[in-house]
């Protein structure tokens, strides 16, 4: 099993058309995901072909998507500008899992299509400005390098794309069910305590690996959930532990004010709920390594 992306998923690229989009479909493509189709309003009915020389259909809108090809997830790669009406589409068009790798999106427009989304019901919004999510050797749904990791027993959830990255390679012997990056702005449809969640019921999950950063309470409140709802042993890593106060770094959620969102409180908060956290991406992995063994 792994977490809400498998090998039978049926993704849909809003955006294909676009450079990035295709680019980044192609990849999926040599990653095993089963890409069934592109939305680009105004470019329905064109096709796109790509190296393995299968033509992917192209619709005008989510919907029409839905109803030919039975999509079940779609990835974003839209400029911010566009972003707000492509996520609300995929709501409307009620595709259960939506990942959207748009950097840049107004936090006003965020919050709309979150309420929005949380009003119908049926989609989860994984993102913004997220790497996405893949479950090694069976799909992968955005910009998550694919030949950097294998299959195994951790779950790995993440506010940063390049520390997800890092972890996954220094822990490639191992691998991992699925690597879930939820992105770094200040609010996101997909949480660290939702894939906590999800991979604690996950019967193939054996170890779960969460990557933390300044700014918000992100961190202490996933530290909480793991104290009174998680029984798999958890190893973390806060990065930021020498970002000035009151400047944003990295991600656009990712400040401090005063003591707020500082890395100590976030590490002292997760080692309080019986959280291993490392000091370094390094010192994390083997962490990581120690609890594999400890394990069996």
């Amino acid at each position: 099993m792994s977490i809400w992306l498998r090998r039978e998923s049926r993704v849909i690229v809003q955006g294909m058309t676009g450079s990035e989009g295709r680019k980044h479909t192609q990849r999926m493509i040599y990653a095993g995901t089963n890409i069934v189709a592109g939305v680009t309003p105004g470019k329905g009915g064109m096709g796109k072909e790509f190296n393995d020389k299968v033509k992917k259909p192209v619709f005008d809108t989510v919907r029409e998507a839905v109803n030919q090809v039975g999509a079940d997830v779609s990835v974003i790669f839209v400029p911010a500008s566009a972003a707000r009406s492509a996520v609300l589409e995929a709501v409307d068009a009620e595709v259960p899992l939506i990942v959207v790798i748009t950097e840049g999106i107004p936090v006003q427009d965020t919050l709309h299509v979150l309420a929005h989304a949380r009003r119908k019901g049926v989609s989860r919004i994984l993102g913004p400005n997220c790497p996405g999510l893949i479950s090694p050797g069976r799909a992968n749904v955005g910009i998550i390098p694919a030949n950097i990791t294998k299959h195994g027993p951790i779950g790995l959830v993440s506010k940063s794309g390049t520390l997800t990255y890092q972890l996954m390679f220094e822990l490639k012997k191992i691998g991992f069910s699925t690597n879930v990056g939820i992105g770094g702005d200040p609010v996101v449809g997909t949480t660290h305590i939702d894939a906590l969640a999800a991979f604690e019921e996950d019967p193939e999950t054996r170890a779960i690996c969460l990557i933390g950063e300044i700014g918000g309470d992100a961190e202490e409140r996933a530290a909480d959930f793991i104290r009174d709802h998680v029984s798999k042993p958890v190893v973390g890593y806060v990065a930021g532990f020498t970002a000035p106060e009151g400047r944003a770094l990295g991600h656009a959620g990712a400040i401090v004010t005063g003591s707020s969102g500082t890395a100590r409180a976030k590490r002292e908060a997760l080692e309080d709920a019986g959280v291993r956290v490392g000091r370094t991406p390094h010192e994390t992995a083997d962490l990581m390594r120690r609890v594999m063994r400890e394990l069996g």
